[in-house]
């Protein structure tokens, strides 16, 4: 908390007039971080009408644009942090997790019904795979100090949501579609 108080330039008391413990300064801290983090992921998404491009984009938005919030991923660090002292914080971030992994499916739910993937395609298994792959990378990106794990998985979950496309919908290196005879096919590759 004094950390907290010194960086605000506020006493004890402005903080305790705002919020009534420690748990409800981290569930707003926690909220403001996500919100910070969710808007800059998800940035420019709405212009994108194909949603398996639109869910591509999300995927290198992670990789690529780091939030103005330091410290890594909020989600991340609170399901470490939370784990075993403030509940309410937990079920906050269980929250965040279960909006980011419905906002996944539902883009991959519409692509499947828009048939440009496979219908065999599990909209909740593959948002799940997207996010402990991006979460998992970024974990090892910080221990490592090294974006490189990012960079693999941004790569890794591109060729993968691509080779879940119809045929009639993939798209070539160019970001072009095409079917047979058209275009490269980046599954064969």
């Amino acid at each position: 908390m004094q950390e907290i108080m010194a960086a605000a330039g506020v006493e004890k008391g402005g903080i305790y007039r705002h919020f009534k413990s420690k748990e409800e300064l981290a569930l707003a801290a926690f909220d403001f971080a996500w919100a910070e983090v969710s808007h800059e992921r998800t940035r420019g998404l709405g212009e994108i009408e194909d949603p398996v491009l639109r869910v591509e984009a999300f995927i290198r938005n992670f990789v690529e644009r780091k939030p103005a919030l330091r410290g890594g991923c909020p989600l991340l660090n609170t399901a470490i942090d939370a784990d075993d002292g403030n509940a309410a914080l937990r079920v906050r971030a269980h929250e965040a997790l279960e909006g980011w992994r419905a906002r996944l499916g539902a883009l991959i739910s519409l692509a499947v019904r828009q048939g440009r993937l496979k219908h065999r395609v599990r909209p909740y298994a593959v948002a799940s795979l997207i996010i402990g792959t991006l979460e998992g990378s970024l974990m090892i990106s910080r221990l490592d100090e090294d974006r490189t794990v990012l960079k693999i998985a941004r790569d890794h979950l591109i060729s993968y949501i691509e080779s879940l496309r119809n045929a009639r919908h993939r798209t070539d290196a160019r970001g072009g579609t095409g079917g047979k005879g058209r275009g490269r096919d980046v599954n064969k590759e």
